[in-house]
């Protein structure tokens, strides 16, 4: 569903290996001033962040937003849970989707579009060990025949 626009801040590159990725949806963030200045400076990590659907609302947490440097004491908390700003129908679907077992609302990366701060989350399932290696397999597979037909083309 989310092609992303715009400059990447931070992605979330293990949620991938960890997990199949069934939908996508972009939200919006909530964000303190020194927050969103300190993510054009490109100061976000995405790593075991997670998202959750409380009261009918979804959380980002364990984000980790740098403090902004300038920001002496109205600086915000670098941990602090994020509300994420998604249409009520697709809270829904978060909140029927993740009640099943084994899936869980992971955030994918976060960007810059039209000078809005953007969350890519995914519905994932869990993988397993063996699908993990399944995967690491298939990619090692797919750069040996590129790798070939490289050769054979030069």
């Amino acid at each position: 569903m989310g092609e992303t626009e715009g400059k990447v801040i931070a992605q979330n590159k293990k949620a991938r290996h960890d997990y199949f990725i069934e939908e996508t949806f972009e939200a919006g963030m909530v964000l303190q001033g020194t927050e969103i200045k300190s993510i054009r400076a490109g100061r976000a990590n995405l790593k075991d962040s997670f998202a959750r659907v409380s009261n009918g609302e979804v959380y980002l947490h364990n984000c980790h937003i740098s403090e902004y440097e300038q920001g002496n004491r109205y600086n915000h908390e670098p941990t602090r849970a994020r509300k994420l700003l998604l249409h009520k129908k697709q809270i829904d679907t978060l909140i029927g989707q993740t009640q099943q077992k084994g899936y869980t609302i992971v955030p994918l990366k976060i960007y810059i579009k039209n000078g809005f701060a953007k969350c890519l989350i995914g519905l994932g399932k869990g993988k397993k060990t063996f699908d993990k290696r399944e995967t690491l397999r298939r990619r090692d597979a797919k750069r040996e025949v590129e790798r070939a037909l490289k050769e054979k083309n030069r």
